[in-house]
């Protein structure tokens, strides 16, 4: 059984695909198979690029997170001492208030009694 173009006077190099137009679709298909070659390295490129971006944003999530702890902290200390400073001046606070009280009537009393 002979198939067309495969025979004693066929090209050696082509096994006579120029005649029955197989060179016409192995053509494409090599040209097919570059341009999905350059895509497939484009993507890895880019996934390359994109878990490089992964890392440096996972690290600076770190960084903020730990800045986060310590000024929690910062803040947490502060409260405390606020707290202390309250409960113990109230009674403090409340004889100046006392105080600022008597010495208002006095002078209000004392400009009234001038008049």
């Amino acid at each position: 059984m002979r198939r067309a173009g495969l025979g004693d006077g066929a090209p050696s190099g082509n096994y006579g695909y120029t005649n029955s137009g197989y060179s016409v679709y192995e053509e494409e298909n090599e040209r097919l198979t570059e341009s999905l070659r350059n895509k497939v390295s484009a993507i890895k490129s880019l996934s390359i690029e994109i878990g490089t971006e992964v890392k440096n944003q996972n690290k600076m999530l770190s960084e903020m997170d730990n800045d986060f702890d310590s000024t929690g902290g910062l803040l947490g200390a502060t409260m405390g001492r606020l707290r202390t400073l309250s409960r113990g001046s109230q009674t403090k606070l409340l004889c100046y208030m006392m105080l600022f009280s008597l010495f208002v009537f006095f002078v209000i009393y004392w400009i009234i009694k001038l008049r």
